[in-house]
């Protein structure tokens, strides 16, 4: 009786199993793979992310502040001495279409632009202001300024040590400069370096640069047409990207150099309408951010939390150090390393100090912020009622109630604007888990071919499922990517400064001529 009454028990058991519901088998099997992989690289996640002893400071942002304030000293403020030049070489005044390379100046910056403009410049600057107040911009304006030095250093190596093949394509990257100049400079461990960064940026690559893009751009579209399977964003999002990496980074920089300025365009444009409306308040408003960047106007933590959140902003959105843009810009077409360097410093400046702060600013003067008297934290608000505090997920919604402010049919247009930073931001990582990747297991068409497979296999799993744990690791992997690159790049700067003194020296010297083209 005993085992009929099991055997009975096991077959309603797997009859309720087989009536329920897809979703709920899905939300499960969610639940499980959370559950295993939280276990499993939880000390991970929790080791990049440390907060420095007795603060709330993550040292890996103080990691990535602090060698962009060595890099801007060494190389003499080199983001503000070469900026009008970094602006002429973008325009293509400098450039030889007989160059080795397979892209532009242009098109490199639009391609690693679209990997780092996305939703951390939406989201991510709403829950800076809303955690450190209005003063959270002044830092994180400073960080981006400061970033363009890391930017300018990484990018300069990735070119001087890229592979060029007979066929005309390159690779290049901080996996590539790492294991060459160390062997260069004879020190040790350069290889086993290379081979930790290839890691962590396939590991980045499928997590943070795809399936938490998926994700997100799912929860937009959703959120206006109404709730349906994620699996079917993501089969289209697989099917376009497909399409596109499919033909190498010259594919990927025919669309980025399209997207990334439409995009642009797009979401400035509605920030400037707004601030346009309200161009009585944009004094204002630069009032509070300098005010708050030193007194945190009554935000809990003061001018330190405005600090800590406005520099965690510009780390996690421009990725000045991490590596990654390195490989993008090492596929342009030129003969001197350092032309990149100076092209790629524009990147945080349009990431961070333009792109972000019109999203402060819109928030700010938007008034939609209170202070909850709980928690210090500012609170969205709406005909004086606090309809949200501001958390890690109420970013985007918090952007988009600013915005819809002064254009109330602004919440389209944002839609429209995460669709193309996530698809862009996929197709840009795509490139750099796919160098990470031929490093590691050679080069070739059918070694090339998997990646892009696995990659967009990734996308339909991170649009259909919410693997908090696994955006977690990626992130983490991202930011890993940071640890072994800028511990490189300390040894590496002084190749760099050679190569700045030589360009330096004989454009003084009308050495270097524009290129009539």
């Amino acid at each position: 009786m005993k085992n009929s009454a099991k055997f009975m028990g096991l077959t309603g058991t797997f009859s309720a199993l087989a009536t329920s519901s897809l979703a709920q088998e899905a939300v499960s099997l969610d639940q499980k793979v959370n559950d295993i992989f939280a276990a499993s690289t939880g000390w991970f996640v929790n080791f990049i992310f440390m907060a420095l002893p007795g603060t709330n400071f993550p040292w890996i942002v103080m990691w990535l502040v602090v060698a962009a304030s060595i890099f801007t000293l060494y190389f003499g403020f080199v983001q503000f001495r070469f900026f009008k030049h970094a602006i002429q070489l973008v325009k293509g005044d400098y450039s030889d279409p007989n160059d080795a390379g397979e892209v532009s100046h242009f098109q490199a910056l639009a391609t690693a632009l679209s990997g780092t403009v996305g939703l951390g410049n939406i989201a991510g600057v709403a829950v800076a202001v809303g955690i450190g107040g209005p003063g959270a911009t002044f830092w994180m304006i400073l960080a981006g300024l400061l970033g363009m030095a890391s930017k300018f250093t990484e990018c300069t190596l990735g070119v001087k040590y890229r592979n060029e093949y007979a066929d005309g394509s390159v690779s290049g990257g901080p996996m590539y400069y790492i294991s060459k100049g160390f062997t260069e400079l004879g020190l040790p461990g350069g290889k086993i370096l290379a081979v930790l960064f290839s890691v962590f940026c396939i590991l980045g690559a499928l997590g943070g640069g795809n399936m938490f893009q998926a994700n997100q751009a799912h929860a937009q579209i959703s959120g206006i047409v109404g709730d349906y399977p994620g699996w079917i964003t993501g089969i289209i999002f697989a099917g376009v990207v497909f399409a596109v990496i499919v033909g190498g980074i010259k594919s990927i920089a025919n669309v980025t150099e399209k997207v990334v300025p439409l995009m642009g365009i797009l979401y400035v444009g509605a920030a400037a309408i707004i601030l346009i409306v309200n161009y009585d308040m944009i004094g204002w408003a630069f009032g509070q951010i300098f005010a708050g960047a030193f007194t945190g106007l009554g935000v809990a933590g003061g001018m330190v939390g405005a600090l800590i959140q406005g520099f965690k902003r510009a780390a996690f959105s421009n990725e000045a150090g991490v590596g990654s843009a390195a490989i993008a810009h090492s596929a342009v077409k030129t003969k001197e390393p350092i032309t990149e360097g100076f092209v790629s410093l524009l990147e945080p400046l349009i990431d961070t100090v333009v792109i972000c702060t019109m999203t402060a600013l819109v928030i700010v003067i938007s008034q939609q912020l209170i202070i909850d008297p709980a928690t210090g934290n500012y609170m969205l608000n709406e005909a004086g009622t606090a309809i949200a505090t501001i958390d890690g997920n109420s970013g985007v919604s918090l952007t988009s109630a600013a915005f819809a402010s002064g254009i109330s049919w602004f919440p389209y247009v944002l839609a429209v604007a995460v669709v193309l930073f996530a698809f862009s931001t996929m197709i840009s990582w795509s490139y750099y888990g796919l160098k990470a990747w031929t490093y590691l297991f050679g080069e070739g068409k059918t070694s090339e071919l998997v990646f892009k497979v696995i990659f967009c296999v990734f996308i339909v799993i991170g649009a259909a499922a919410s693997l908090g744990p696994v955006i977690d690791f990626s992130d983490a992997a991202i930011f890993a990517m940071a640890v072994v690159n800028i511990f490189c790049l300390y040894f590496l700067m002084k190749l760099v400064k050679t190569e700045l003194a030589s360009y330096a020296s004989r454009l003084d010297s009308g050495e270097i001529k524009k290129f009539h083209h």
